[in-house]
């Protein structure tokens, strides 16, 4: 990982896809060391998380993530997801996607910050690094490639300025096997 001390850097969390990471990889992240390792590695100037939430549901599991997050250092966005029935299968999908809610923010914030890290291996963000790059910020990409199938799409892989393997972070950042929720992912 390539930083420097003095660089403004934020991160900007695409909540589903590093889920997905995560879930691939079976591991667990401790947010509370996640801000602290990117605190030590450059001036964090933001930390966002972006995720949809289904609303109509009386409890969501990702509402304690949520809260916790939002008292502890992270600027939380969201909006409600919205939740379809194939009519041919009966199954339920739902739709909440972030993607351009991040993107807006990203570049906005590119006018005021050094290095962006992006957490997310979605290929339909390879023009938004595009555009922070041309603006002569930095980009890091966290996620997998050992997960199978990939997380990280090849082609945000290659124009990242840096690729940091999620896997790796796990020492750093990770939950110990048997450290108790205090969080949920």
């Amino acid at each position: 990982m390539v930083f420097y001390p003095n660089e403004r850097l934020a991160l900007f969390i695409d909540g589903a896809n590093f889920y997905a990471a995560l879930r691939a990889l079976d591991i667990e992240i401790d947010y509370r060391k996640l801000l602290k390792e990117f605190q030590k590695r450059g001036r964090l100037i933001r930390a966002n998380y972006y995720t949809a939430i289904l609303e109509d549901q009386e409890y969501s599991p990702l509402k304690p993530l949520v809260d916790w997050l939002s008292y502890n250092g992270f600027t939380v966005i969201t909006k409600p997801a919205k939740e379809f029935q194939n009519i041919t299968t009966g199954k339920k999908r739902t739709k909440g996607d972030m993607d351009v809610d991040l993107t807006v923010d990203a570049l906005l914030a590119a006018d005021w910050l050094d290095h962006i890290v992006l957490f997310s291996g979605d290929g339909d963000f390879c023009a938004l690094v595009k555009a922070i790059q041309a603006k002569g910020v930095r980009v890091s990409i966290v996620s997998t490639s050992r997960s199978q199938p990939p997380i990280i799409a090849d082609e945000l892989k290659r124009q990242a300025d840096n690729f940091i393997e999620l896997a790796d972070l796990v020492d750093l950042v990770g939950k110990p096997v048997d450290e108790t929720q205090e969080q949920n992912i």
